[in-house]
């Protein structure tokens, strides 16, 4: 098995790379549930000074440019949960790797490497998701209600 060494000089399994190439079967609209993580877990990174916003403007860029289109977008204190649609063209094998690099450098955000993606296949699971992503913060005791999490946003907004 082969190891990486952490920041703290700890010797790891290295994870396997993930596939994620979508399939030419798979429909041109799917939704996409994200989720990507900072190196820094239990930190605060992502919550710091204007972040949230840059963060947000960043996914409204690529939006722009047809890249992809976030249907709910939340940060976590140290992740994000993400709603998404790709274009054809740029999947999230492509999207997602660009937008880490670009908030990684007009930011300083350290994330881990890769990212999970599970692919929604029903009405019913978009719903359960969405309820799950905004359910987050209220789980991990940061607001009471969903509605009071100020760090969430979709392209509706």
């Amino acid at each position: 098995m082969r190891t990486e060494v952490n920041e703290m000089g700890i010797q790891l399994p290295q994870r396997k790379r993930l596939p994620h190439e979508v399939p030419p079967w798979v429909a041109a609209d799917a939704v996409f549930f994200i989720t990507l993580n900072t190196q820094e877990r239990g930190g605060a990174s992502l919550l710091d000074q204007d972040r949230p916003l840059r963060l947000w403007e960043g996914a409204r860029h690529y939006a722009r440019q047809n890249e992809w289109w976030p249907h709910l977008f939340l940060l976590m204190p140290d992740h994000l949960h993400l709603l998404a649609s790709f274009s054809r063209s740029s999947g999230p094998n492509i999207v997602l790797p660009k937008w880490k690099r670009w908030t990684a450098r007009a930011m300083g955000i350290r994330w881990q490497r890769d990212f999970f993606e599970h692919r929604i296949r029903t009405t019913q699971e978009y719903h359960e998701k969405a309820h799950y992503i905004r359910q987050n913060p209220v789980r991990k005791g940061l607001v009471n209600e969903p509605e009071a999490w100020s760090f969430v946003w979709g392209m509706h907004d």
